[in-house]
């Protein structure tokens, strides 16, 4: 097979996590032989979930990006056979209840097509960033004009993925795809990058500064937790106890302790900044897979409960977990979350349209609205510095602003 069909590592997980279960042989029809040579060619076949035939189109852009090679005909001969024979599997209804927040809510498509918008980011500036992670740039829009600038970065297909900001207003981002942290200068462009020291911590994935400057984050597939100081580029990694317990979304308490979920088994995890002792605390259902989570002021961690659809809450100091039901319930897979004034903010990721939900822990009501054009998929969010929600619609290649009324 031409090496031009060869999909890049990031191109070829995505489509094999897109595409309905079936076995090694697939259904005859006009581009079945097309199919099998650009998804066996990384992986063997095993297909998990289906798209609209919009939703292919992206899928297929975004592998372009990634270094695909393909035709226009050969685009729709694709497009057309994944569409015809892996449709898009029913999903919940997003569920809007009705409550005291009045929101507006203003989408924007992002420049490039099948870029998978990952992470926003609300900076100081009021600017919003997001990561481009298929088509390897992070772009920035000015919600006030609605214009985009987007900066490629230095290595090519690095897969942007989680975003910050330092105090001198740079950007850092996690190259997924390639095991690197980088350092993007809005000002001049340039980008600085800082390789992992272990090659098996390829998937870089979250990142959050503490208050000293120290730059913390996941990995994954690499099981470890990592900090890099900014100052002399020397980067410390630390291994959870539970072995492929996949560190992935984070937040900072007010006593400066870290705390992460740990995706791959059901537990959250905190981190001593200075003594970089590890404490694991077990969430009572086995089947619990937190994927994101927030903390108030009061220092509750609220988790987002992706495979159960619970919004979780574990108080650290006595270990005690409580757990709602969110609102499109079981299969609803809330995901990217923030905290508001207190009042939690997520996205459920698995419903048709993916919704904005809204938890009020004084009053333990929900509120919830479903996002124009549909969301799909919500997978981080970040706060502006007024107090509105901001959304990263992968799926739909779109970022979401969502004004809260003071």
């Amino acid at each position: 097979m031409s090496k031009k069909l060869r999909l890049p590592l990031l191109a070829a997980t995505l489509l094999y996590s897109a595409l309905p279960a079936w076995s090694a042989e697939l259904p005859e029809g006009n581009g079945k032989e097309l199919v099998g040579a650009l998804c066996t060619s990384c992986h063997a076949v095993n297909w998990g979930g289906g798209y609209t035939a919009e939703g292919w189109r992206t899928v297929i852009r975004m592998m372009i990006n990634h270094g695909v090679a393909l035709s226009p005909d050969q685009v729709a001969m694709v497009t057309g056979y994944l569409t015809k024979n892996f449709p898009e599997k029913p999903k919940p209804a997003g569920v809007v209840i009705d409550g005291p927040a009045k929101v507006s809510m203003k989408t924007w498509p992002v420049p490039t097509p099948g870029s998978r918008p990952h992470d926003p980011l609300a900076t100081r500036d009021g600017s919003i960033w997001y990561s481009g992670q298929m088509a390897g740039v992070l772009g920035r829009l000015d919600p006030k004009t609605g214009s985009f600038k987007e900066f490629p970065l230095k290595t090519p297909h690095a897969g942007p993925h989680g975003l910050t900001e330092d105090k001198d207003g740079n950007i850092w981002y996690t190259a997924n795809a390639v095991g690197k942290i980088g350092k993007l200068d809005p000002k001049t462009g340039g980008v600085t990058e800082y390789p992992m020291p272990d090659p098996n911590v390829i998937d870089v994935h979250t990142l959050l500064f503490d208050r000293s400057g120290i730059l913390w984050f996941t990995s994954q597939r690499g099981n470890r937790i990592g900090r890099l100081d900014p100052k002399t580029g020397e980067i410390k990694l630390l291994t959870p106890p539970t072995p492929d317990s996949r560190p992935y979304g984070m937040a900072f308490d007010s006593k400066g302790t870290l705390f992460v979920v740990l995706f791959g088994t059901n537990k959250i995890a905190s981190v001593d900044p200075k003594t970089l002792a590890i404490r694991e605390f077990t969430l009572p259902d086995p089947a619990s897979r937190p994927r994101r989570l927030t903390i108030t002021s009061d220092d509750i961690i609220w988790y987002a409960d992706f495979s159960r659809g619970f919004l979780g809450r574990l108080d650290a100091a006595t270990g005690k977990v409580t757990e709602r039901q969110s609102p499109s319930g079981p299969r609803s897979q809330p995901y990217g979350m923030s905290t508001i004034n207190d009042v939690i903010w997520y996205s459920e990721s698995g419903t048709t349209p993916n919704t904005v939900v809204r938890f009020d822990p004084k009053t333990e009501k929900f509120q919830s609205w479903v996002i124009p054009g549909g969301g799909n998929i919500v997978r981080n969010t970040s706060v502006t510095r007024d107090g509105n929600f901001v959304l990263a619609n992968s799926l739909v290649n779109a970022v979401t602003l969502v004004t809260i009324p003071k």
